[in-house]
Formats: structure tokens, sequence, C-alpha cells
């Protein structure tokens, strides 16, 4: 197999991670509670405070996150003097049984990428404590869709997204070499290394107003919980619905293109400042992607096991019923969102075009997408063979 483009343009040594709240709502992945085991809240959150110290080792400073799966703590590491991150699980069996899941999957990529070469959050410890299994890892920045927010939903320049995307598919594409699927890429589970950046005055908003600027555009994929290797069973629904792709929709099964279909939402929602697909309903959901992409291909809604979406009809031809018009309002194919029409920007959506295929079998891999044109300027002509050999988890 044929080696990943090199890194060059960015350093994947800081350690760091910070967390983002998974959310609880109709369209996270969630398994069912089972038997909660010795709660401290009613809901299985660990109650704590500043300077708790959790293993003789590490300090409670602050929270960084809560969600669905529990908490994240900012804390000490004494042993190092470090911050650090210690993702504190809910005490009830379906979560330990996640979070044990995502400890094996972290212990295997800190294995097989032990220089730290792929853009995948490093865990540094793990252990239990009053029945909380509680994972340790480096201290990242803000999220990505956090910045996104925090700086008034202004979208990432081309150039910007380029650095980002390189380093977040070069992650994916080592996890799919080595048959595994994240299956809940999102913006908020790409995190910045580092928080610092700079306020610049920027005239080309409406009103003009001042706007973060980062410092560096390192970023990390995080977030394992629902990972899953390719022998594992595939539960039918994965992915956090406005990256979901359209065969997990249309119930057709699914595999590694999955998560090329979220990166290809995600670099769009990095463009544009927003979500592609605001939805929350399946069909709606559909509708739109025929509106940014054309026709759903008529042998897929045939082989859908979803009665509702088989009659084989256009799902856009009832855009005016949708959300009060949004799409017949807001949708358009997916080139017409182009700004200025650059050689950057025609190669970024030429890129998005084959990510966001319907057909699996016509999706590009990631293999393939980490050398397309639109990476040219990052690629280093000289390749590092030695450490970027083919490895296999598990």
């Amino acid at each position: 197999m044929g080696n990943l483009p090199d890194d060059n343009s960015v350093q994947l040594e800081s350690p760091c991670l910070g967390d983002n709240p998974v959310n609880a709502d109709d369209d996270a992945v969630q398994k069912s509670h089972n038997g909660k085991r010795c709660g401290d809240e009613e809901d299985g959150h660990l109650v704590y405070h500043v300077g708790l110290v959790l293993k003789e080792r590490y300090e409670a400073v602050s929270t960084l996150g809560a969600g669905a799966f529990g908490k994240v703590l900012k804390c000490i590491d004494r042993d190092t003097n470090e911050h650090v991150a210690v993702k504190i699980l809910k005490n009830t069996e379906c979560f330990g049984e996640v979070a044990m899941s995502e400890i094996t999957v972290l212990e295997e990529i800190n294995s097989l990428d032990d220089d730290n070469r792929f853009a995948c959050v490093r865990m540094l410890d793990w252990f239990e404590h009053k029945g909380h299994i509680c994972i340790v890892l480096e201290l990242l920045g803000p999220s990505t869709y956090e910045f996104l927010r925090q700086n008034k939903f202004l979208p990432f320049s081309v150039e910007q997204i380029r650095h980002m995307a390189f380093q977040i598919f070069r992650a994916v594409c080592f996890l799919h070499r080595n048959k595994l699927t994240h299956t809940d890429l999102k913006p908020e589970n790409i995190l910045f290394v580092c928080s610092d950046y700079d306020l610049e005055y920027n005239n080309e908003t409406v009103k003009g107003c001042e706007v973060r600027k980062l410092r560096s555009l390192d970023v990390k994929v995080v977030d394992f919980g629902t990972a899953i290797f390719d022998h594992e069973h595939h539960e039918s629904l994965v992915s956090t619905r406005h990256y979901r792709a359209p065969e997990v929709i249309l119930d057709l099964g699914w595999n590694q293109s999955c998560d090329v279909w979220s990166l290809g939402c995600i670099l769009m929602e990095f463009y544009l400042g927003h979500t592609l697909f605001p939805t929350h309903d399946s069909q709606e959901h559909l509708a739109m992607m025929e509106k940014f992409l054309g026709p759903i291909p008529s042998h897929l809604l045939k082989e859908t096991r979803k009665q509702c979406f088989a009659h084989g009809e256009p799902l856009s031809c009832n855009e005016q019923s949708y959300s009060d018009g949004y799409i017949e309002k807001h949708c358009k194919p997916l080139k017409q969102y182009m700004r200025c029409g650059t050689e950057e920007e025609v190669q970024l959506f030429d890129l998005l075009t084959w990510m966001l295929q319907y057909d699996v079998t016509r999706r590009i891999t990631m293999d393939e997408a980490l050398w397309h044109p639109f990476f040219n300027p990052l690629r280093t002509q000289k390749h590092r063979c030695s450490t970027d050999t083919h490895v296999v988890l598990g």
C-alpha cells in the first residue's frame, strides 16, 4: 500500500485535549442506559470540587465540558506539573462499556503511532474512581466549532481549510488503513492543539468587527467512544445528524466511507461558517442533499429498508413543505456556493464533489483524497517511507 503524504506544514508534537460535550439530542448516537452502579448524582455524574485529587495524582482545577457521557475536568498532573484533561464517564454500565472500548482504541493508536505523527488525541493514563472510568488525555484547545462560534461564525479561508484538512485526512486515513472507522466526525470532535489567537479588525463584515486569528492551525481528532473496528458488529445508526451519510439514513449498511462523507460536510461547514444540513428530519435531510447534489440514484432508493423512502420519487419535489420552505429559499447546487472561483476554490469544490458522492463505490477514499490536487501546495516531494509503513490495529 502506498505511503501517506508527509505533513510538512504542521507539527503534531504539542501535548494537549480540551473537551467538547457530546450532544444529547435525538441525533447523537446513544446506547440505552442500563444498571447504574453507585451514582453520585441522579444522572450518574461524578460530584467533584476544585482541589479534588484523583488517583493521588490528578488535581481538579476546573470543568472543561459536560455532556451525555459525563464530564471533562482540567487537572494538574502532580507528577509532571503539566495540565491534562480527565474525561470522567458516568458510572453506568453502558458508559463503562463505551469507555473501555475507547481506551482499547486509544491504547492501540498510541502503540502504533508512538512518535505522534498522526493527529489523533493521545491518551496518557486511565483508571477507575468510585465506579467511574477516568481517561487522562492531553490537553487541547477549543474545538473548531467552538472557535467558529466565538468568531461570530466567520468562515475559514481556503488556505486555512487546506492546512486543517490535510492533518485531519492523514489521521482518518491512518485509522482506515488500520481497519477502524471513527463514525462521529464533526467540528466538535476536531480540536485545535493551541488556543492562542490575535485580534484583528475585519472590515469585510457587514459592520466591521474584531475577529480572532489563530496563531496555529494544528488540530487533532478526538472522541473515539463510538469508533469501531471493521470486524465488529456495525449498528445501523451512526454519526451525528448533520454529518450522517445517506447510506446510514437509508439503512443500506455502511463502511469506512461514512467518515469521508462526514468530512465533506465538515469542510463545507468550515467554508460557509454554518452547517450544510441544518435539519433533524431524515426526509428533509435527503431532500436537502438532492438540492445540493442532485437526485439520489434510484437503485439506492430501491435498496433501502426504510419504506418511506422506497417510492423512488425525487425527495426535493416537496421542498416547499419542509421547514417553511427553507430548502427552496436557502439551498442551491453545491458549486453555486463558490465565492470567487479561484483555482484553489475550484480544487476544493472538486474534492468535495468526490467526498459527497451518494454511492459509496464512487465516493473517494481517504487514501485517494490525500493525493487530490487541492493538497499539492502541502505535499513534500520526499516521502519518509520508513515512518509511513502500513501497520495494523488490534
